[in-house]
């Protein structure tokens, strides 16, 4: 059962402790939300399955990070893999 308080977090009862919940809160919140599209830049983003995202607008489907789009490792592979294609063409 939600509370205002804990919000969707309420299903776990007095278990785990209030850190976690709020930090499990958090989580969730902004994983439900609409997220930004990479391919269309629109907000209808949303997630499928643990790592898998679809685009209700464009119908792009695509796999990123667990509970948001894009993972902290993902975003820096793309980075160093720019860096190498900008030294290649350089030399």
């Amino acid at each position: 059962m939600a509370t205002k308080k804990v919000g969707s977090t309420g299903r776990f009862g007095p278990r785990y402790g209030t850190r976690t919940k709020k930090i499990v809160a958090i989580m969730e919140s902004t994983q439900k939300k609409p997220q930004q599209c990479p391919y269309c830049e629109r907000m209808a983003l949303k997630r499928v399955a643990a790592g898998i995202w679809e685009c209700n607008k464009c119908g792009k489907k695509f796999a990123g990070g667990a509970y948001f789009p894009s993972s902290a490792v993902g975003s820096e592979m793309l980075k160093r893999m720019e860096v190498e294609k900008m030294e290649e063409t350089s030399e």
